[in-house]
C-alpha cells in the first residue's frame, strides 16, 4: 500500500465530471489496483475514487501547467469503463509504500454472525418468494452480508447489525453505490437489518431509499430449532 499527502488537484471524467480544486489530501494507493482520495474530514468516505481493476501512469506536466506549479501528473483509469481520474500534483509532503500481507478478514460479534446466518435460512423474512444467492458477497470495499433476489427478480443487498446505527447506513449505501454500478446485479435495493434499529439510522435509511427490518433474534432461533436432529 501506498500512501501520499500532497497538495493536488482531481478530474474526474465519465458518467459524469467532478473537480477537485488544489488542496492538501491523502491519496491512498492499494495493493488490489484501486485508489482513494481523502480529506481531513468525512469520516471513512473518500472524495473521489476508482474501483480495481485501474491502470496507473504518470505523464509530465504541459507549459501551462508547469507554470501553475504542477510537477506531476497522474492518469488512473478503470480498466472495464471509460472512467478516469486525472491528479495534478502540485507538492508531496509524504510519501510510503508499506506492504500490509494477507488480511484475515472481519470477525464478526458472535450474535450477529447467527443473525446472518439465520436470515439466510430464513430469507423470506424478507419478502414471500425471496431466494438466497449468497452470503458475504464480495464487493471491491468489502463483503455485504447477504445477497438475495426478491419474488420479482431483483438484487437484494442486506446488511445486518446487532445495533442499527447511522455508521451501518453509511456502509450499506456504499455497497450499493457498488453493486449498482455492476449491470448483472443492477438495480440493487437494500435493507437495513438489525435486533434494534436507532431512529437517526432508521430517518438516514429512509431518506437513502433503504429498507429497514427489525430481526427478533429468539424468535428466528426458535424457528430454525429442528428436535429431529437431537437424534439424528
Amino acid at each position: 500500500m501506498r500512501l501520499v499527502i500532497a497538495e493536488c488537484s482531481v478530474d474526474y471524467a465519465g458518467r459524469l465530471t467532478a473537480h477537485l480544486p488544489k488542496a492538501k489530501r491523502l491519496l491512498v494507493l492499494k495493493g488490489d489496483g484501486s485508489i482513494l482520495i481523502h480529506s481531513e474530514t468525512g469520516s471513512y468516505k473518500p472524495l473521489n475514487w476508482m474501483n480495481p481493476p485501474c491502470n496507473y501512469s504518470t505523464h509530465e506536466p504541459d507549459d501551462e501547467q508547469r507554470t501553475n506549479g504542477v510537477k506531476e501528473i497522474w492518469r488512473v483509469s478503470q480498466a472495464k469503463t471509460a472512467d478516469i481520474l486525472w491528479i495534478q500534483i502540485f507538492e508531496i509532503h509524504h510519501d510510503i509504500n508499506h506492504e500490509l500481507g494477507k488480511d484475515p478478514g472481519l470477525i464478526k460479534d458472535g450474535v450477529e454472525a447467527h443473525l446472518q446466518e439465520l436470515l439466510a435460512e430464513q430469507i423470506e423474512l424478507i419478502g414471500v418468494g425471496s431466494k438466497l444467492v449468497r452470503r458475504e458477497y464480495a464487493t471491491p470495499i468489502g463483503p455485504v452480508d447477504i445477497l438475495a433476489k426478491d419474488a420479482k427478480g431483483q438484487s437484494v443487498a442486506i446488511e445486518i447489525k446487532r445495533r442499527g446505527e447511522i455508521d451501518g447506513v453509511e456502509q450499506l449505501t456504499r455497497y450499493l453505490e457498488l453493486m449498482n454500478r455492476d449491470a448483472a446485479l443492477a438495480p440493487v435495493r437494500g435493507i437495513f437489518a438489525a435486533q434494534e434499529i436507532k431512529p437517526q439510522a432508521k430517518t438516514l435509511a429512509e431518506d437513502r431509499g433503504i429498507e429497514c427490518l427489525i430481526l427478533d433474534y429468539e424468535k428466528m432461533r426458535d424457528a430454525s430449532f429442528d428436535p429431529d436432529s437431537l437424534f439424528g
